[in-house]
């Protein structure tokens, strides 16, 4: 085995356990070796030494997306490549293959500028953006792979690729919406918009209230424009210490609102949902740009999840009436379930043209379970029940940004595409990585 510069850890060496624990801790890897990166040598190093033993090589960054496990086999953490540089004059930013965007906005927001950030800081940027990268600015300003300017990449082959629209015209198409399906990023770059602040926040509405929650969120979202994101999220909170007394063993469900407009625009726009009046919690307001995970306030601690997605036309109130019957207060269901509206910016093709999917979708439906022991089987069930009763009102496809552990099936894997799109993924994966050495993942096999 060659010399890394950052740790390298096997089976029982001390640090292990802890260098291939990500987020959801449904997927457990247990590789053969881990090679904690520090710089594109070591991935090279890493890719060269799986390539010769016939092993796939995994990444892992923050492992909030994971597909399957890399047992066995090679996994790159990336973890400690989390540079940042911003230009303010070319409004651009380039990270390191492990950045999180916590580590970004402060480096942006001083500038009056913003990346085209998730709903979660401590989300890794590239897998992230590489999905398509879908967040509060993105019916403002589209999908974050839109903004992608160069992807610095080490493919099968051991080699370091700075892929540009010029200079790798096919494999930038792919890896913008095919992400780690064709190598291993260790530097991206992309451009920034002009937003310092936000009109954003939330609205807590308790269980009795839900039905009319959703059903006049269905009928105002269409009608607020683009500037303004927004979703409705519905769980259960369990009843433990670690959950704050006001949401402990509550059935809650949370409007997000993000708005890039003038506060008092926004005010006018979020009055029909603040008019309904049963809300026991009321967060919006301005704010500046590096707050914005408050909007989400997505978890930080690692759990269990099981998770799935589908995309929707429309919202309408039969598709309403549906979630409830299937997920509502009074479901006894164990799912947690978020709609987040799309459409705006979103719809728009690329500058650039890429491989991203989803530009149709009104509305992502996202499923999540806590996966309890001895549950597995129900958990799947409820998820598979509620993408067979949503049918009507679904688009055929996902969002690939949203892929959990249950869309991990490589025929759930193409409905994130266009069928033209998929086949053109599954030729150029062929080209670039025709032994699937990068398969720990959301996978597509390489075209025969």
């Amino acid at each position: 085995m060659g010399s890394f510069s950052g740790p390298v850890f096997r089976p029982g060496d001390d640090g292990y356990d802890a260098e291939r624990a990500g987020y959801n801790l449904t997927v457990d890897h247990r590789p053969e070796l881990i090679v904690g990166a520090t710089g594109p040598e070591d991935v090279i190093g890493a890719v060269n030494y799986a390539s010769a033993r016939g092993l796939a090589v995994a990444v892992l960054t923050t492992g909030h997306g994971p597909a399957v496990p890399a047992d066995g086999q090679v996994l790159i953490n990336t973890r400690r490549m989390n540079d940042v540089q911003v230009d303010p004059a070319t409004r651009t930013a380039r990270v390191g293959g492990g950045t999180c965007w916590q580590r970004v906005l402060p480096h942006t927001v001083p500038h009056g500028l913003a990346p085209l950030n998730g709903s979660s800081p401590h989300v890794g940027v590239v897998g992230y953006t590489l999905g398509g990268g879908v967040g509060p600015l993105g019916r403002s300003y589209g999908f974050a792979a839109d903004r992608v300017r160069r992807v610095d990449l080490v493919t099968a082959d051991g080699r370091l690729r700075q892929v540009t629209a010029e200079r790798e015209p096919e494999l930038f198409w792919a890896v913008r919406g095919g992400k780690g399906n064709f190598g291993v990023v260790v530097g991206l770059e992309f451009g920034l918009v002009p937003v310092a602040r936000l009109y954003g926040g939330g609205l807590f509405f308790p269980a009795e209230t839900t039905a009319d929650v959703l059903h006049a969120f269905s009928r105002w979202a269409p009608t607020v424009p683009e500037e303004m994101s927004s979703s409705v999220l519905m769980m259960r909170f369990p009843p433990i210490p670690e959950i704050p007394e006001l949401f402990r063993g509550r059935y809650v469900t949370h409007v997000r609102l993000a708005y890039t407009g003038t506060a008092e625009e926004g005010e006018r726009l979020v009055k029909p949902l603040r008019d309904l009046g049963s809300q026991f919690l009321d967060t919006l307001g301005e704010m500046p740009y590096d707050q914005v995970g408050t909007i989400y306030n997505d978890p930080t601690e690692p759990t269990p999840a099981y998770d799935s997605n589908l995309s929707l036309h429309t919202l309408d109130a039969g598709a309403v009436d549906t979630i409830l019957s299937l997920a509502g207060p009074d479901a006894g269901s164990p799912l947690i379930i978020e709609m987040r509206q799309l459409g705006g910016a979103y719809t728009r093709p690329a500058a650039v043209p890429s491989a991203v999917g989803g530009r149709d979708t009104a509305f992502t439906l996202f499923a999540a379970c806590v996966l309890e022991p001895g549950l597995e089987d129900m958990t799947r069930r409820a998820h598979e029940q509620l993408h067979d009763k949503m049918r009507p009102w679904a688009t055929g496809g996902t969002v690939y940004n949203f892929s959990g552990v249950g869309d991990a099936d490589p025929e759930r894997v193409r409905l994130a595409f266009t069928p033209a799109d998929y086949a053109r993924l599954a030729k150029a994966k062929a080209t670039y990585d025709p032994a699937n050495m990068f398969r720990i993942n959301f996978n597509i096999p390489p075209a025969p």
